[in-house]
């Protein structure tokens, strides 16, 4: 990608400009574009690839400043540079600089953008173009915009979004690690519309909401029966309770503030608890029958954050600041202390596409090796839970998330060998009324993101790595369900003697 960076800013001083001063202020510009702006760039690099002070205009006590750049010490990094250079120059003259402020900044990018590229809207942009292979724009920004490298973070999302659409999608990404082979099948239908008929399950008034009755939830608690004495207790995994109000500094460090938006079920706070504040909203719904959303709307202060989306983010404040001893390594914790909430972008269907769903969370955190070797101890439980237990037509394949590509995790090296570990096994289980397979199960060694973000070390110096596993009892239920049907004398011995009799408690007239 080919950049052009073109930048004019006044640099306001406290005084007017001698002719002396004005002598001196011209030869630092010509001594820093010979030497000030080239120091770190490649040698071989052009000098049009570098920032370049092209013009100067003295009037009274401000300088205006012209300048050009490739990628090279860009404009507005150059302006910095040559600020600091200059300052102590022109003290002897006593004469300072009080503050900088931008005129004019203009960015070209050439190079090959896909086709659906869309120039991004955000307020800092004006005038922007984009034609062929050249998107032009303007920033209206300040001197304090740009010392936050809020130019640099622009082109690199720009960079990101075409990195994106050339990375494609999961299943390019996606390679075959396992596959069980058939397995005994009892049922071919749906098994979401077949619990509606008989009644374990209803609709809830919220939208990909369930209300799960006595025989669902005793297969969930068969699943987690399973998963306590098969996964949690031979592990060696701790119970924590984790928040499920997530504010957004734990999403801004997490990562998920790049992108989460249109999934998470936002959290708005009231202006205030009075209640004569709210009283007229309480006696709309008296006389009407109706909550006055509208009115609502304007007497809330966020959002503040939102409902738990993924579950590991809001444990890591738990550990963030902290050095950890080697001692207590590897940790490894897990929670299901509550329910995870996703406006699912890809439309909701059954129970194993919701908005509201049922999950236990299992972390793990400590060096590379202690993490993967987490993982693997982890792969080889649920071969044996879903072949053995469940007895599941499934296979697992290897992914990479666009997070982990987008941040550069997936060739990391650490020296341990652990470098190609980085990313997810996704764990499918076959559909038969639909001859699809079905996402019900992940394992994610997502090496340094979350440590980094929180910044948590390991006393030893090495490199604190961290996985996570998610077990959702929803997913669990369609695959085996729609694989062994609802009747519980065609489910394997292990499930159908921890769900015992189904309890049919309810009887509508």
């Amino acid at each position: 990608m080919q950049l052009h960076f073109r930048l004019e800013a006044e640099l306001r001083f406290s005084a007017p400009f001698t002719r002396e001063a004005e002598a001196a202020c011209t030869e630092l510009i010509a001594e820093a574009n010979r030497v000030l702006f080239f120091k770190g760039v490649p040698k071989g690099v052009e000098t049009g690839e570098v920032g370049q002070i092209v013009g100067a205009e003295f009037a009274d006590q401000v300088v205006t400043l012209t300048i050009e750049s490739g990628a090279y010490t860009r404009a507005h990094d150059a302006l910095f540079r040559f600020r600091k250079q200059i300052a102590p120059k022109l003290g002897k003259f006593r004469i300072g600089i009080r503050e900088i402020a931008v005129r004019h900044f203009s960015v070209t990018m050439r190079g090959r953008f896909p086709e659906n590229f869309r120039v991004p809207q955000l307020p800092f942009i004006q005038n922007a173009s984009f034609a062929g292979d050249t998107f032009s724009f303007d920033f209206a920004v300040t001197a304090a915009d740009l010392e936050n490298r809020i130019p640099d973070r622009f082109i690199r999302l720009v960079e990101e979004k075409i990195e994106a659409a050339a990375y494609g999608g999961k299943g390019e990404h996606w390679e075959l690690i396992f596959e069980s082979g058939p397995k005994p099948r009892h049922f071919g239908g749906d098994p979401t519309a077949e619990m509606i008929q008989r009644g374990w399950i209803k609709h809830a008034p919220a939208r990909g909401q369930w209300i799960f009755g006595p025989q669902a939830v005793q297969l969930f608690r068969a699943f987690e029966t399973i998963v306590m004495e098969e996964i949690i207790q031979p592990l060696g995994f701790s119970e924590m309770i984790f928040p499920k109000m997530v504010p957004w500094e734990v999403w801004m460090r997490s990562g998920h503030a790049k992108g989460v938006y249109p999934e998470i079920y936002y959290i708005c706070t009231p202006k205030t608890r009075d209640p004569a504040y709210w009283e007229d909203i309480g006696d709309y719904f008296k006389v009407t029958g109706e909550v006055w959303v509208d009115e609502i709307r304007k007497r809330i202060d966020g959002p503040i954050g939102g409902m738990c989306y993924a579950q590991c983010p809001p444990f890591w404040p738990f550990v963030q600041g902290e050095t950890l001893a080697n001692d207590c390594l590897p940790i490894r914790v897990f929670d299901r202390s509550g329910t995870s909430h996703r406006y699912e972008s890809g439309g909701i269907h059954g129970i194993e596409r919701v908005d509201e769903f049922h999950r236990i969370e299992i972390l793990w955190l400590g060096t590379p090796e202690q993490t993967v070797e987490t993982a693997d101890r982890l792969h080889e439980v649920y071969t044996r839970v879903f072949c053995d237990l469940l007895e599941l037509e499934w296979r697992s394949a290897k992914v990479t998330p666009w997070f982990m590509a987008q941040e550069g995790m997936v060739e990391t090296d650490t020296g341990c060998g652990c470098g190609g570990r980085i990313g997810t096994t996704d764990y499918e289980a076959f559909l038969p009324y639909s001859t699809s397979w079905l996402e019900f199960q992940n394992v994610s060694i997502n090496g340094d993101k979350y440590p980094k973000g929180f910044n948590v070390k390991i006393q030893s110096g090495s490199d604190c790595w961290s996985g996570c596993s998610g077990i959702g009892l929803e997913r669990w239920t369609a695959a085996f369900l729609a694989q062994k049907g609802l009747d519980a004398g065609q489910w394997p011995e292990k499930i159908a003697k921890l769900v015992g009799e189904p309890k049919n408690l309810f009887k509508f007239l």
